[in-house]
């Protein structure tokens, strides 16, 4: 037992949890801990963004790209309380962030002292916090600590991953106690639950029975690094993929087995298949309603008509919108290994298979190749949306990171990038926050420093956390930002023109009673904060002009006046009940009585 401050046990722990990097701001709540971690900056770096979000966003894109925690810290009351968006996007997408919030001294408990909250029961900013982590942590003596850092590690990283919050009273970052050292865990991936042999052999029955079968993947796939075991199972047995945007990359999108996303923005062909197959794997993937269409059978997916097989390292997603013929709690890379291991023992080799299936899709892609191919290769201004996704795919190299915010910029991504390596994607998809894709591209540079790393995002979503270019200069880190200016928001928009007759309110970006376009001249602004900024009108333009702005090594940002009229196609469909769905654009759902 050694008497220990605490602020020195948790910078400490942090050190050998071998968390490299402290998203923070300060505030009179964490002063005790900031003075820690000063004697400790040699072993872990303090980065203080302008806002929480922010903090919160960094930590979450360093993780997706690293699959290393990283901290985030912020003060009593209203800090903390900003971190709650970006925190609930790290929750819904699966993505470790190790977020200490410091709250009231245990002396004041209950006294109302400033900035506590206590209506309901004292320092209760647990109760704000926990919807959105696995789990609130709060000691309340020096002595807690240790432990209290290890289960949140712990909890952080097994499983399914996720935030997890240390609430800490600021009086014990600067008080002594004797405490027993915990060992650190970092155990992220080193211990994998597999299925049981049964169950093994079964999938691999059916895989081998079925004449449509597809693998859909998700975030599990990409969290579980099982990119090389997947790829070996779907060569192996000529199975094409599906895939999340938050699985994209595990098997590389340019691969013929690769048939993109499904639902309402997803590729034809993959929901052509998602209709049609009469066995499905899923590995690792929700079946969220935007890639189920809403769950409406027949639009994307065909279940029961189709047999499901889920797999998940949670089993609260198995069955949560589709009955499974068989469901397996099993992470992803150990299951896809029990898979391989199972064909190789029954020496199933890679000869060709599904040869009438292939033809189908092969059938389906060059009807969809044909209906998109002008946007492609259409030259504008503004600049049609299918440009900018053709130019950067054209442009930026295979090790290149993206971010993609919320808005309809990540619709057309969603439908058209072609990732080439996981972990190379950061969405915010299950509680798409704006702001996600400015803030979390910083950390994805910290993560891969040697990678281009871009931000794709809305002229809405930007304007949110402007303050991403203070931090870019302040800490040399250069990203590139390219805003997709509509001057609306757009998505919301478009909502507006299909269900309630184009009678568009609030969701335009006009200037006075004229009702002119109005934007910040995104450009202008990047130069006052020191960021090399650029407007581009013409697609002619475009490449060039991401080209030098990724090869100059600086931070950068291109505004780029983009088509407000050209909207996705849909090949699923999305509701918004009770409002009936709109069909389509490109392909009808599949009926009963259809093969």
């Amino acid at each position: 037992m050694v008497a220990r401050k605490g602020g020195d046990i948790i910078a400490d722990f942090l050190v050998k949890e071998r968390i490299p990097y402290v998203f923070g701001i300060c505030g009179h709540g964490n002063v005790g801990l900031l003075d820690s971690l000063y004697d400790r900056r040699d072993r872990i770096k303090l980065v203080s963004p302008r806002h929480e979000q922010t903090a919160a966003h960094m930590a979450d894109g360093y993780f997706r790209v690293s699959h290393r925690p990283a901290a985030t810290l912020t003060s009593t009351g209203p800090g903390s309380a900003n971190l709650i968006m970006a925190l609930a996007v790290a929750q819904t997408d699966s993505s470790a962030v190790f977020s200490i919030t410091a709250n009231v001294p245990t002396s004041q408990f209950n006294r109302g002292p400033f900035q506590e909250l206590n209506r309901h029961f004292q320092a209760d900013f647990n109760n704000v916090i926990k919807p959105v982590v696995k789990r609130s942590f709060q000691p309340t003596r020096v002595e807690m600590l240790p432990l209290a850092m290890r289960q949140a590690a712990m909890t952080m990283t097994s499983g399914r991953p996720g935030p997890v919050n240390l609430d800490v009273p600021y009086n014990l970052f600067v008080e002594s106690g004797e405490v027993q050292e915990e060992p650190a865990w970092d155990g992220y991936n080193s211990r994998r639950s597999g299925a049981s042999e049964a169950d093994v052999a079964r999938t691999v029955d059916w895989l081998l029975a079925a004449e449509r079968p597809v693998i859909f993947i998700g975030h599990g796939m990409t969290l579980s690094e099982a990119g090389p075991e997947l790829t070996a199972l779907v060569e192996r047995l000529s199975i094409p993929v599906i895939s999340s945007p938050n699985g994209m990359g595990c098997l590389d999108m340019r691969s013929e087995l690769s048939l993109g996303f499904i639902g309402r923005n997803g590729a034809y062909p993959a929901n052509q298949a998602g209709r049609h197959a009469d066995l499905v794997l899923a590995i690792g993937a929700r079946f969220d309603d935007r890639s189920a269409s809403s769950w409406m059978p027949g639009y994307s997916w065909n279940f029961p008509h189709t047999k499901l097989i889920h797999v998940d390292v949670d089993h609260g997603e198995i069955g949560r919108n589709y009955l499974p013929d068989l469901g397996i709690l099993a992470d992803a890379k150990a299951f896809l290994l029990q898979l391989i291991s199972e064909l190789d023992w029954r020496k199933i080799d890679g000869s060709p298979r599904l040869a009438a299936w292939h033809d189908a899709i092969a059938g389906w892609r060059k009807e969809w190749a044909a209906f998109i191919k002008p946007g492609f290769e259409t030259h504008s201004s503004p600049i049609r949306p299918e440009r900018i996704v053709a130019d950067c795919r054209a442009v930026l190299p295979d090790d290149a990171i993206i971010s993609l915010d919320s808005g309809i910029h990540h619709n057309w991504f969603m439908q058209f990038w072609e990732a080439r390596s996981p972990q190379a994607m950061l969405n915010t998809w299950g509680y798409s926050g704006m702001g996600f894709g400015p803030s979390s591209i910083l950390g994805a540079k910290l993560a891969a420093p040697d990678r281009p790393c871009v931000a794709i995002c809305g002229d809405g979503g930007f304007t949110m956390v402007p303050h991403v270019l203070c931090t870019a200069v302040e800490y040399d880190i250069p990203v590139v930002w390219v805003v997709w200016n509509n001057f609306a928001w757009a998505a919301i928009r478009d909502l507006q023109y299909a269900y309630f007759d184009g009678r568009e309110y609030g969701t335009a970006f006009y200037q006075g009673a004229n009702c002119q376009a109005y934007n910040p001249d995104f450009a202008l602004w990047a130069k006052a904060a020191g960021v090399a900024g650029h407007t581009v009108t013409r697609s002619q333009d475009f490449a060039g002009v991401l080209a030098e702005a990724v090869a100059s090594g600086k931070p950068a940002l291109i505004d780029v006046h983009v088509d407000a009229d050209i909207r996705p196609p849909g090949t699923g469909a999305w509701a918004l009940p009770p409002i009936p769905p709109k069909e389509p654009v490109f392909g009808t759902p599949w009926r009963p009585g259809e093969a």
